[in-house]
């Protein structure tokens, strides 16, 4: 399904702020991997979301999604492909517009536009249906503006948006650190549902070790812009977060702060 391959990718170059941020990384998931990614700052785990999103172009390299070559694809003509849930709540939704009008949008995403009407009474139905499974009641309040919404359920609305159309690809940064521990475990269990319900290919970066051995059927290291670190199936079912502390040395971390 994903095909990384040579990529690297350094930011100032040339200057004292020099930093390779990326440096040969070489990665390939299946159809219906769930991986969770975890490291130390500075590792690369957002570069390569970012590089996979095209944020930025890699210096080298190859990107390869379902067969289709994306290295020198521009971020918007890769939005067909991807659904994206950033870390800031804020920035996965329009704050001034309504709910079914940021599902409007999602379920828009990758199409031509015309002139047709906004929301049909049928797409109304599906955004009712799809909220309902939320939880939360936000299928009731589908006008309401999303900037009235709280911290979890603006992160929750953002997850529906980026699996609205199901995409090849879903890119989860850390997607659940800005909640209070509560409101995470409720993002983190609707992920889980989404994500099974519609066999998503999905890369999960987090800082939460238990997270990260919790969900997903396959775990990830990455230093210094490698993988260093690769572990699925009855390896990662039985890992604990004092063997990945012992196994692999890690100091000085936020991760430490999430055992």
């Amino acid at each position: 399904m994903l095909e990384l391959k040579g990529l690297y990718k350094t930011f100032n170059a040339g200057t004292v702020n020099e930093k390779r941020a990326i440096d040969g990384l070489d990665l390939t998931l299946d159809n219906g991997d769930f991986v969770t990614i975890i490291g130390g700052n500075g590792a690369g785990k957002s570069t390569t979301l970012n590089l996979i999103a095209g944020v930025f172009p890699p210096d080298a390299g190859l990107i390869r999604l379902n067969g289709f070559n994306l290295t020198g694809l521009p971020e918007h003509k890769r939005a067909r492909f991807l659904g994206r849930v950033f870390q800031d709540p804020m920035m996965g939704t329009a704050a001034n517009m309504g709910i079914e009008e940021n599902l409007a949008l999602a379920y828009r995403r990758g199409r031509g536009r015309g002139l047709g009407r906004g929301i049909t009474n049928e797409e109304r139905k599906l955004y009712r249906e799809r909220l309902a499974t939320l939880g939360l009641g936000l299928e009731d309040r589908m006008t309401s503006k999303v900037g009235l919404l709280s911290g979890g359920q603006r992160q929750a609305l953002t997850l529906l948006m980026a699996t609205l159309q199901k995409p090849d690809l879903l890119l989860l940064d850390e997607h659940t650190a800005a909640l209070d521990p509560k409101t995470a475990d409720k993002v983190l269990g609707l992920t889980e549902e989404i994500v099974a319900r519609d066999g998503l290919t999905t890369m999960m970066v987090t800082h939460n070790m238990k997270n990260a051995i919790q969900y997903g059927n396959r775990l990830i290291m990455m230093d210094a812009g490698r993988v260093v670190v690769d572990i699925r199936g009855e390896e990662k079912k039985n890992l604990t977060v004092r063997d990945l502390l012992e196994k692999f040395n890690i100091e000085n971390d936020r991760m430490l702060l999430s055992e």
